[in-house]
């Protein structure tokens, strides 16, 4: 008869505990605002550190805690160009000798800029 009583239930897939008797951990609920107006509450622990910010979960943008303080801005490092790492390579100086160095090839023809060197092709 037992067998019987447990047919056409999803097996682990349903707790058929009951939270009678079980103390849940204290509880604070905390507001969110969003740009577009969106309003809505996420419960935490009493022991946690309530972040600034939080996704919304209308519109996905960035909600902001009300009545809490602005979040902190995060230092961005500007992006480094090309010039910044060659300037960590080398000193102006030596920039400039290397320079000097490809220009008296190219003047002296040690280099044919006018025929690619994968072109078969003869120029006229």
């Amino acid at each position: 008869m037992s067998e019987r009583a447990l047919r056409g239930t999803r097996l682990g897939a349903t707790s058929y505990e009951t939270d009678r008797g079980i103390d849940l951990a204290p509880r604070q609920t905390v507001e969110y605002a969003c740009q577009n107006g969106h309003r809505f509450e996420v419960p935490f622990s009493v022991e946690a550190e309530i972040p600034p910010v939080w996704e919304c979960r209308f519109c996905g943008t960035e909600a902001l805690l009300l009545d809490g303080d602005e979040p902190e801005e995060k230092k961005v490092k500007p992006a480094r160009t090309h010039w910044d790492m060659l300037m960590e390579r080398r000193t102006r100086e030596e920039l400039e000798e290397v320079l000097a160095e490809r220009l008296a090839v190219l003047r002296s023809g040690g280099m044919n800029l006018a025929v690619h060197p994968r072109d078969n092709r003869k120029s006229a």
